[in-house]
């Protein structure tokens, strides 16, 4: 009878799997938006880090962020199903595991919410750096409504299922031609580069979850960080910045800016506020020269 078994091969066995390919040597940066908001938020600083050197991500996040309407589209922009805060940061975690994939070092910043989702992402992995905006780690800034202390009564279920909030001026704008074009786009399409003009209580109360979490925890967070904001933020006051300098696991480093309200990466001093951050970038996680960056 022929031997139909075919002959073992210790070639093949004793092959080595090809090498691992090269990591970029450039740093990568995630950026996070706030809540209910979407990546035209960052994007004053995301083309200054690029233009920096650094590969930059500024990603949607389904559940936590608002899609914009496609241009033309009368259709308000569509809010999807709330899921926990712990599917946020999963998300973010998705994001700069695909980075770290790619590239040795990966920064993470945020604005406003996405500040607090950046510390909680720094719980997870580790972030070279930090770049927190407008944290808000308390509502207490001026224009927020002293009714609000009674928001937990809206988490109940079910009312955070139907209950939402409509945002007032000024939006997080002090300059009056940006605001009136960001209450011109929420009229238009409900949306706008400053976020949506309606916050539901369900993202509220996963916010308020997520906060708690971050700040049980700040003292576990040793990545270097820059803190910047507005002395006149209309939604999270200096209560966040001094918890911040008090309870993270490293000493931040501190700007503040006087002319402008929470939305920094957009209002007056969006060119400080973008030159300031990438300034800090390029001290914690240099870019490497031309010739370096390229070399073989």
């Amino acid at each position: 009878m022929p031997n139909i078994v075919a002959p073992f091969s210790t070639t093949a066995a004793a092959a080595e799997p090809p090498p691992a390919p090269a990591l970029d040597p450039r740093p990568a940066v995630l950026l996070l938006h706030g809540l209910c908001a979407n990546p035209l938020e960052m994007m004053p600083l995301a083309r200054a880090l690029r233009d920096a050197g650094y590969v930059v991500e500024a990603p949607a996040l389904d559940g936590y962020g608002v899609v914009p309407p496609v241009a033309g589209a009368p259709a308000p922009a569509r809010r999807r199903a709330v899921p926990p805060f712990e599917a946020w940061v999963e998300m973010a975690a998705a994001h700069f595991d695909a980075l770290a994939a790619r590239h040795a070092r990966v920064a993470v910043g945020g604005l406003s919410m996405g500040a607090v989702l950046t510390l909680a992402l720094a719980l997870e992995r580790p972030a070279a750096a930090l770049m927190l905006l407008s944290t808000s780690l308390h509502f207490d800034g001026w224009n927020v409504s002293p009714w609000r202390r009674l928001l937990p009564l809206a988490y109940v279920p079910p009312l955070r299922q139907w209950l939402s909030f409509r945002e007032t001026p000024p939006y997080g704008i002090k300059n009056e031609r940006l605001r009136e074009w960001v209450a011109q786009a929420m009229n238009a399409s409900h949306v706008s580069a400053a976020g949506a003009d309606r916050l539901p209580a369900a993202s509220l109360h996963q916010a308020s979850r997520l906060i708690r979490h971050v700040r049980r925890n700040l003292h576990q967070i040793a990545a270097p960080a820059v803190v910047l904001h507005a002395s006149e933020d209309d939604v999270s006051g200096a209560r966040s910045v001094l918890e911040l300098q008090r309870r993270l696991g490293t000493t931040p480093e501190v700007h503040w800016f006087h002319h402008s309200y929470h939305m920094l990466t957009l209002d007056n001093e969006r060119g400080a506020v973008t030159q300031t951050a990438r300034q800090f970038l390029l001290r914690q996680v240099p870019v490497a020269a031309p010739a370096e960056r390229f070399s073989l």
